[in-house]
């Protein structure tokens, strides 16, 4: 019996072709083959092999599918009294968070399944192919490990985030053991990755130890909210925990960055081979909202520390999921030039999940996840910013939108 026969689509007459490789590869009046859910060929278009489908993309630019490695879609009600007043002058705390807890414990199974797919839809829309989310707005032992289990079969990778918050009138020390027991027993099963906020207001040096050291026992991968509010220890902890990232970075002392470069001495950027080291995840939407200073990605570039970009899309501080808006903001605001932020919006954010190897740039054997711009460059992600220039997305070589 022959082996079935793959289906292959061609995308050609691309005006320009982003493939964000290792050498940085930009093509002009360039085609991608498809087979399947692999890209099998990528070149000029006048050297395009023939294909079941044809789509002819003159005019538009094609890039990765965005890797959007930090969100937390499991929630439900909204916090936009508090965004008013934060804009009215208001800090940011972390404590808002237990708004959240309330509203998403009233939710059925059904209503909190449909809000995620929802929002993991819209997201799609813009051209976001894989998505990190996580859990943390249940805080206890029933609802953390029912946000687990529905949000496996939602996103592309589930991180586990009961540490996010003390509930209120629980005993720190105590819940961080019931974090880093029954919790995460309940939850490992169903999640790729363990995080844990470490921040004034949420877990302490030494109890976000006991949380990374209790994944790590599990043979679970970390990562590590840190250094959002102001210095911290959270750089440090995920470098000495191997964690594949710590996120948010606002606030780096000179050696949170060399403690961060360091972990990628072994690392050939050139070749992208060696051992991954902890990628520095910004998230710039979510500065703008609580009008943080943006995170330092021109210095932690400029010292050798691979980043990544990601939309932290939750209800209280970056209610958004647009990786383009994420991008043009990097570019205008953040020192970053335009492949850089694409290469963070794409690469880096595969890196921080560990799925490099699968997705996160146009390479032959790469799962075929495309983002086309209904625009002639890249250039006009940052250039027309707040524009809506997604023209399609494919994921594993169907088109989603």
């Amino acid at each position: 019996m022959k082996g079935r026969q793959m289906a292959t689509t061609l995308l050609t007459n691309i005006a320009q072709l982003v493939t964000v490789d290792a050498a940085g590869t930009v093509l002009e009046n360039a085609a991608v083959l498809m087979a399947d859910d692999k890209i099998q060929w990528v070149g000029a278009a006048n050297d395009a092999p023939a294909a079941d489908t044809v789509h002819y993309l003159k005019g538009k630019t094609v890039l990765p599918g965005w890797v959007d490695s930090h969100s937390h879609l499991i929630f439900g009600g909204d916090r936009a009294e508090e965004f008013v007043a934060r804009m009215a002058g208001e800090s940011y705390a972390a404590g808002g968070i237990a708004v959240t807890t309330s509203a998403t414990r009233n939710l059925s199974d059904e209503q909190l399944t449909n809000l995620v797919a929802a929002r993991r839809a819209e997201a799609l829309s813009m051209g976001t192919t894989w998505m990190e989310t996580k859990t943390g707005y249940g805080l206890e032992l029933t609802e953390e490990t029912r946000h687990a289990q529905l949000g496996r079969s939602l996103v592309d990778t589930l991180t586990f985030l009961g540490a996010h918050l003390v509930p209120a009138g629980i005993d720190a020390d105590e819940y961080t053991d019931l974090v880093a027991g029954p919790m995460l027993d309940a939850a490992a099963q169903y999640v790729d990755f363990v995080d844990v906020f470490c921040e004034r207001g949420a877990f302490t040096q030494e109890q976000t130890r006991r949380v990374l050291q209790a994944a790590q026992d599990q043979n679970l991968a970390t990562k590590v909210h840190g250094n959002q509010l102001g210095p911290g220890p959270g750089v440090k902890l995920a470098v000495e925990f191997g964690s594949r990232s710590v996120d948010h970075v606002n606030y780096l002392e000179d050696s949170d960055i060399q403690a961060l470069a360091g972990s990628w001495g072994s690392w050939d950027p050139q070749t992208r081979t060696g051992q991954v080291g902890t990628v520095a995840t910004c998230l710039p939407a979510c500065d703008l909202s609580t009008r943080q200073p943006l995170a330092p990605g021109r210095e932690l570039l400029d010292a050798g520390v691979p980043i990544a970009l990601a939309s932290n899309c939750n209800p209280g501080t970056s209610y958004t999921s647009n990786m383009n808006f994420c991008v043009a903001t990097a570019v205008l605001q953040m020192n970053l030039s335009l492949s850089e932020a694409i290469e963070a919006a794409t690469y880096g954010g595969a890196l921080a999940l560990g799925v490099q190897d699968l997705v996160g740039s146009i390479e032959v054997g790469k799962r075929a996840d495309l983002h086309v711009l209904d625009a002639p460059v890249a250039a006009h992600l940052a250039y027309r910013p707040g524009m809506n220039l997604t023209h399609s997305v494919y994921r594993a070589g169907q088109r989603m939108s």
